[in-house]
């Protein structure tokens, strides 16, 4: 039975739900079409709007979803100081950055650009479902070719691809976002990705090449990493895939691709 105040049990479900609830689902919780669902989103949208209330409804990946309005963004961020979740680490938000304004691409590509293996970074992006595997080049050794997934999406609380900000655009991305899950560490490292990339572009003169994706083969499991060895357009120091460095190796080398979650530390907040 459809509930008796629409509006209300969307507002309900929404502000239960820690991940965008797309319109579909929404209209089956609550056993009513899609357009009154609809219909219900946009009234609470511009009731929100009208008196400028604490949250916001946006759009995101595919579905809709309560956020942080932007001007009360510096509150919510004072009361979870010290309290946030894990994030991403530098070198996992540069590999991230790259697939996603280079997409697809290619493990070669992405060390190729940040000069260090990649395979443990990849492997672990994978395992935290912000990265997939889209399939096969058609290039000489047929590589695996790298994209982003829904989750990537909701985690910079982005609609689309097509929303990927201009460098000068990712400051205003940050504000509009629950302070918790970006900060001014994983914005730099984003803006200076994609500054990089764009200005790479810009000096070559030529269009970015694109690669004709080969699915994978019906029942060819995705590996977690490739396999390891040199791969045209490797710039940096191997680690065999599948093999951890020796803890002297690990002092001895700059804290780069092994260690890529980590929690903030307690002191810098």
């Amino acid at each position: 039975m459809p509930p008796s105040n629409l509006l209300a049990a969307t507002e309900a479900l929404l502000f239960a739900s820690d991940q965008p609830l797309s319109l579909t689902l929404l209209s089956e919780s609550l056993e009513v079409p899609a357009e009154a669902v609809a219909d219900a989103l946009n009234e609470l949208g511009a009731a929100y709007a009208r008196r400028s209330a604490g949250v916001e409804l946006r759009e995101i990946g595919g579905g809709y979803m309560l956020v942080t309005a932007a001007e009360q963004s510096e509150w919510v961020g004072r009361m979870l100081r010290g309290k946030r979740r894990m994030r991403l680490s530098r070198p996992a938000l540069e590999t991230l950055a790259i697939i996603a304004y280079k997409q697809p691409v290619t493990r070669a590509e992405v060390e190729a650009i940040r000069g260090v293996d990649a395979s443990a970074v990849l492997a672990t992006l994978l395992e935290r479902n912000l990265v997939t595997i889209r399939g096969r080049s058609k290039v000489v050794g047929r590589p695996l070719l790298y994209g982003t997934t829904p989750d990537f999406l909701d985690y910079f609380g982005l609609k689309d691809l097509s929303e990927l900000p201009r460098p000068e655009e990712l400051r205003a991305l940050v504000a509009a976002r629950e302070p918790e899950q970006l900060d001014m560490m994983e914005l730099e490292v984003v803006s200076r990705v994609a500054s990089d990339l764009a200005a790479s572009e810009a000096a070559s003169g030529a269009a970015p090449s694109r690669h004709e994706i080969e699915p994978l083969e019906p029942g060819e499991r995705e590996p977690a990493e490739e396999p390891g060895g040199e791969e045209p357009g490797d710039d940096g120091p191997r680690q065999a895939a599948g093999t951890e460095p020796r803890d002297e190796e690990r002092e001895a080398a700059p804290a780069e691709d092994p260690e890529v979650i980590s929690e903030p530390d307690p002191a810098a907040s």
